[in-house]
């Protein structure tokens, strides 16, 4: 427990190293170079700088920046055709030493292709060779023996996420962009999936009318197992009858329940919502009385009912 604890505790320290000695001037050029550059970010890097970097790319892309990961043998074998003049090169090394990315590098110069080099060796080649460079400094590795990459890959990590998200907010990346990005997470089914796009329609509607008889309609509440039954006339909703409202009749022992008329036993209050709103508004509609949720929601567009949409099938889409 304490050789766990005094890992947490040096790891804390190496990490505040680097907030207190990086040069937050620096960073302004790395970010401003990263807002005007009119082509795609490039990141590339060997070993497990290499991982971070594709890791980069992959948070830029998805926040509203055209990057990729170029693994530097790739490059050198053909894949550097991809490369442009309007691209920025962003190179990840803790030593900036590394033979791959010294050998890939005059042929970017050639191409003129304007490179960036975040280093934690400022006497290194690639920190002195590249058009711009930037120190990430560390003290030491986390490793007992300063040599597996830790604190280094750490800190490439953080500033490339710092970075990433100035990037965001400068390029005024909004919420509902983010979601167009991830049309399959949560987030984006709650920015993009709308009531119509789940709800029920048309046959698969349970429907009925304000002068059947129970004992007619329950046959409709048991084959459509939507848990209800909407109560309709021309196209006008008037109320909903639900399976807790049977539940509740039947523990009354109401009289002559199953000769009673829909008009009678159902409910005339209820909520409705338009196809048009977001499904999450709609869960959130069915959630906000805590002690009594709504499980189904008719859905309606200027007072005729289109659909009914389950609480059911919007979780099922993901969305909670």
């Amino acid at each position: 427990m304490e050789h766990l604890k005094a890992l947490f505790k040096k790891h804390q320290q190496n990490i505040d190293h680097f907030f207190q000695k990086i040069d937050i001037g620096s960073a302004e050029k790395v970010l401003q170079e990263l807002i005007f550059c009119k082509g795609s970010v490039i990141f590339i890097g060997v070993g497990k700088s290499g991982i971070i970097a594709d890791k980069l790319s992959k948070t830029m892309i998805s926040t509203g920046t055209k990057a990729i990961f170029l693994p530097p043998a790739n490059a050198l074998h053909g894949d550097i055709g991809i490369v442009s003049p309007e691209d920025l090169v962003v190179i990840l090394s803790k030593s900036g030493e590394t033979k791959e990315l010294l050998s890939l590098l005059p042929y970017l110069h050639q191409k003129k292709i304007k490179t960036m080099a975040w280093v934690s060796n400022k006497e290194s080649k690639l920190y002195k060779e590249c058009n711009l460079s930037v120190y990430l400094p560390m003290g030491e590795e986390l490793c007992p023996f300063d040599l597996a990459p830790t604190t280094s890959t750490a800190i490439q990590l953080m500033f490339g996420d710092i970075l990433s998200v100035a990037l965001m907010q400068a390029k005024k990346f909004s919420v509902e962009d983010f979601a167009k990005n991830h049309p399959d997470g949560s987030l984006g089914k709650k920015m993009t999936l709308k009531v119509h796009d789940l709800m029920l329609n048309q046959e698969k509607l349970p429907l009925c009318h304000p002068e059947d008889l129970l004992s007619d309609v329950l046959p409709i509440l048991s084959q459509k197992r939507c848990g209800c039954l909407i109560v309709a006339k021309n196209q006008k909703m008037l109320g909903i009858f639900t399976d807790g409202d049977l539940r509740r009749a039947l523990q009354k022992n109401t009289p002559n329940l199953l000769t009673q008329s829909m008009k009678e036993l159902m409910t005339k209050s209820c909520l409705a919502i338009s196809g048009d709103d977001f499904a999450i508004t709609a869960l959130k509609k069915m959630q906000k009385e805590p002690k009594k949720w709504v499980t189904e929601l008719p859905v309606t567009h200027e007072d005729k009912l289109v659909g009914l949409i389950r609480m059911h099938d919007i979780v099922q889409s993901g969305i909670n």
